[in-house]
């Protein structure tokens, strides 16, 4: 993943501060939001609870409201905090967030358990800058998976390094049925993979897309449709097979390593160095259509000569 700068933390607080995220199972894993260490704390006690929602200048949490954390709110004049907790997989110990907050609502959560309330709390003070990352990665990811959905990332060295996996950490299953595959592509909308088959078999057929990362070692399965192929030259038993996503379903994992790639390749280094390589690339193809063409002369004037009985070499 890119290196995060200050300035590119005050850029997400500034463009998504009011944006809310959604605690779903798939956004936990993506943070890796530590659940067993969140809690609401008034007056030097905490309350377990969980996240439903959060943007960087509220959250919606769900606790149970027991009457002793109901009587310390109430004294407390509905001032909290309420304490986020990520593993960090590089540390024993997770990283916790407090964010101090006013109680600005309660609803219940449902009419069955009265005890069990929404409490919709309003950020008193801006978040810490690692809070703030977390949530903007997220964020922005959302956003570009959108905006630049068909955007394609070719597999090389250079972006290998950036996505986290390689073009040959992939598996894809076609209607259940696991084939080895080479990535050639990837964007958020979907991805290019080479396999063996024959087209009219696997063309318009359901597929999940499973992507290996080495590290930290973890699978991350993307179902879809394969839409379209491509021959490839001098090969009758293998294609080039277009995958597209369902968009519903792409884990936020994929999307967040995707965004990463962008995100470097926005930077002043990585297009000056994407545009030295495409004057690199553009001078040998130069280069290559030259030498083709000498060729082809040369060809050319050895088959007239051939035909009018003349021997080059004979003539020099």
């Amino acid at each position: 993943m890119s290196i995060i700068t200050s300035q590119q933390i005050s850029a997400y607080y500034d463009q998504y501060a009011a944006s809310e995220i959604t605690f779903t199972k798939d956004i936990i894993k993506a943070t890796l939001l530590y659940p067993k260490q969140v809690c609401l704390k008034c007056m030097g006690y905490q309350w377990p609870c969980i996240i439903y929602s959060s943007s960087m200048n509220s959250a919606k949490i769900i606790v149970n409201m027991k009457d002793s954390l109901k009587a310390m709110i109430k004294k407390a004049n509905n001032v909290v905090s309420l304490r986020f907790s990520f593993i960090q997989r590089d540390k024993a110990d997770p990283i916790t967030f407090l964010v101090s907050a006013k109680i600005v609502s309660y609803t219940p959560y449902s009419r069955e358990n009265q005890s069990l309330v929404f409490l919709t709390l309003q950020y008193t003070q801006r978040p810490a800058d690692g809070l703030i990352e977390i949530l903007g990665q997220v964020l922005e990811a959302h956003a570009n998976s959108k905006n630049r959905r068909d955007e394609r990332i070719t597999l090389t060295e250079a972006s290998e390094k950036i996505l986290g996996f390689g073009a040959r950490n992939a598996q894809i299953s076609i209607q259940g049925v696991p084939r080895k595959c080479i990535l050639r592509d990837v964007s958020f909308g979907g991805a290019k993979v080479i396999i063996m088959g024959v087209a009219k078999f696997i063309l318009n057929k359901d597929a999940v897309l499973r992507i290996s990362i080495p590290d930290p070692p973890e699978n991350i399965d993307i179902p879809g449709t394969v839409i379209r192929f491509e021959a490839v030259e001098g090969r009758s038993d293998i294609a080039a097979f277009a995958i597209q996503f369902n968009q519903d379903l792409v884990p936020a994992k994929y999307k967040m390593r995707v965004n990463s790639y962008i995100r470097a390749a926005q930077s002043p280094k990585a297009r000056a160095k994407a545009q030295a390589e495409e004057r690199e690339r553009q001078l040998s193809a130069t280069r290559a259509k030259t030498e083709a063409g000498v060729r082809a002369k040369r060809d050319e004037q050895a088959r007239r000569n051939t035909e009018a009985g003349t021997d080059p070499a004979a003539e020099g």
